[in-house]
């Protein structure tokens, strides 16, 4: 083989390995500006995954409608059952809404005196009102539920409970991830 003829075999592949390289840039800068991977989907919110639960709960335990009507109790944080916050008032309102919408019937406590009311906590039934409650109120369950907080995520356990015998009658669980809208309704300055 002559130098002429080396010289371009190895300009005609050293040409070939720029044109490889070449577009293999090209291709990552297009890349780069024309990003056209979808959004991903949201997570779901407190509301749909109540909504959710409560659907769970009545489909699991399709009878759990005769035991209507209920009343619905704050749900607490499960570290200290005294202790609760805006975050476990409204996950209590959002989730009897919810079994409402399922077919159960709801008495409103927020008009009666019945129940021991603590500023902030909303509504704590004591142990020994539950048979009064259920009288006065003609309930005969209660919603009830606690949460707990984690690292990354807020788990949330809301239970059906018969009043005359507290008997769980229906249950359901979630987590739903910890932003600061979350946390926001978890620190509500230690109510």
């Amino acid at each position: 083989m002559n130098a002429s003829h080396a010289s371009s075999v190895y300009v005609y592949i050293v040409r070939w390995l720029l044109i490889g390289v070449w577009s293999v840039l090209l291709t990552g800068c297009q890349s780069i500006g024309n990003n056209t991977a979808t959004p991903s989907e949201p997570p779901p919110s407190l509301s749909e995954l109540a909504h959710q639960a409560a659907e769970e709960m009545v489909s699991h335990h399709p009878d759990i409608l005769s035991s209507s009507p209920m009343i619905a109790a704050t749900f607490v944080d499960i570290d200290n059952l005294d202790s609760s916050s805006t975050l476990g008032r409204i996950t209590s309102e959002i989730m009897a809404s919810a079994l409402v919408r399922q077919g159960m019937q709801l008495r409103e406590v927020k008009i009666r005196d019945n129940l021991f009311m603590e500023e902030s906590m909303g509504e704590h039934i004591l142990p020994r009102q539950l048979n009064r409650a259920s009288a006065r109120l003609d309930a005969r369950s209660i919603l009830m539920g606690t949460y707990a907080q984690g690292e990354d995520y807020l788990y949330v356990s809301a239970r059906l409970v018969r009043l005359t015998d507290a008997l769980v009658l229906g249950s359901a669980d979630f987590q739903i991830r910890l932003d600061n809208n979350i946390r926001s309704l978890l620190d509500d300055g230690g109510w």
